[in-house]
């Protein structure tokens, strides 16, 4: 067996633990964009979801590296914006188009 490496020392090191907010940022914000059209739930989820990217974004920025999953706040902060987005956009194009056929149908003869 060939001796251990120069300035080996045995020991390992403990990757820093993922922040939970950061996953549960990501799940929102993936659950904003799948459920945006037919239930409109990027309303709701969107911002939830960008918040807790934000906050967790901040808590591991803070720690000083003992917490990961910057990446993963990212993500779901971003994935909260657009799911936002698509959800209001959907939301707003859904009432005018339902204002408009009904004005359609009141005035024809």
């Amino acid at each position: 067996m060939p001796p251990p490496p120069v300035g080996y020392s045995g020991a390992t090191v403990a990757a820093p633990r993922t922040d939970g907010l950061s996953i549960g940022a990501l799940i929102a914000g993936i659950l904003s964009l799948v459920c945006f059209w037919p239930l409109c739930l990027g309303i709701i989820l969107g911002p939830a979801a960008a918040i807790m990217g934000f906050i967790s974004r901040q808590r591991i920025a803070a720690s000083g590296g003992t917490v990961g999953g910057g990446g993963i706040a990212l993500a779901g902060l971003i994935l909260g914006i657009i799911g936002f987005i698509a959800s209001a956009a959907w939301a707003i194009s859904w009432i005018f188009l339902v204002s408009h056929a009904t004005t359609n149908t009141l005035n024809t003869p």
